[in-house]
């Protein structure tokens, strides 16, 4: 193993949603299921000698949905799918119990620090949802957000970091890692990244219904008039469509945070607290 690159000494993994694939309240290890690039993500980490942990809330035994035995037994099959985890924080809470240790509290980002023998500044938690990223910030730990289906569109705003998929979030963890700036993914520029604010503002920048044409472009009885003008697409695209602007030499655009990567079209309705309260 090599030493550690940078100030980073430790990341901490969010676990459902982040590691693996979100199964409500499972209790079932049969279900677990790596998301794509986990394996190569952790096992990147373990070879460039930095620690790796994962920090859970599992409010489905205070919902007596789960018991403790489940939750092991779920951690247990990530380790046989993903490799051993020099640290385990699980939270076993709901909401409105009052621990120091549900996230986005810091008690867990705390806790697996001090575990691992190093300093908060020197982790990097990794999530898909604001609360991960709360939790980081609460223990000045430094947090990356890396989006799916659940996440929200202003969680994507507000987030300092944010990389497009979980190999992308640790390769930049481990190159040098660019605090104060977006974490551009793999694709070419234009593709990684979205409307800036001074073209499209708030959530219209992640929405695919906000880029698309609709009646609103396409409306009046001047323009539907006659075959003639009824050119459909040719009307309703082009200038009215915000392109994804970019540098043209295909580099990570620093700090002023003008530009984000494109997230999932359409953010699905879901109750608060982890959409489904983990």
């Amino acid at each position: 193993m090599t030493a550690p690159t940078g100030r980073i000494k430790a990341v901490l993994f969010d676990r459902d949603g982040t590691l693996v694939e979100d199964v409500p309240y499972n209790a079932d290890p049969d279900r677990v299921r790596p998301v794509d690039g986990a394996r190569q993500a952790v096992a990147l980490l373990r070879a460039h000698g930095v620690g790796v942990g994962v920090i859970t809330n599992q409010s489905g035994v205070a919902r007596g949905l789960l018991c403790a035995a489940d939750v092991r037994r779920v951690n247990e099959r990530v380790e046989v799918l993903l490799g051993p985890f020099d640290v385990w924080a699980v939270c076993p809470h709901g909401p409105g119990d009052g621990c120091a240790c549900r996230k986005p509290r810091p008690g867990m980002v705390l806790s697996a620090a001090a575990r691992l023998r190093v300093r908060p500044e020197e982790v990097v938690v990794i999530g898909d949802i604001g609360s991960d990223l709360a939790a980081a910030r609460a223990a000045g730990a430094h947090g990356v957000l890396v989006p799916t289906p659940v996440t929200r569109a202003e969680e994507v705003t507000a987030a300092d970091h944010v990389a497009a998929n979980l190999l992308t979030a640790v390769r930049a963890v481990l190159t040098d890692p660019p605090w104060g700036r977006i974490l551009a993914d793999e694709r070419p520029l234009g593709a990684a990244y979205g409307p800036g604010p001074a073209q499209s503002s708030g959530p219209a920048q992640l929405s695919g219904p906000a880029q698309s044409s609709g009646p609103a472009q396409s409306s009046g009885p001047a323009q539907s008039s006659g075959p003639a003008q009824s050119s459909g697409p040719a009307q309703s695209s082009g200038p009215a469509r915000p392109s994804a602007p970019g540098p043209d030499d295909g580099t990570v655009r620093t700090a002023p945070r003008t530009h984000r990567p494109v997230q999932p079209s359409v953010q699905p309705a879901v109750p608060d607290d982890r959409r489904r309260p983990r």
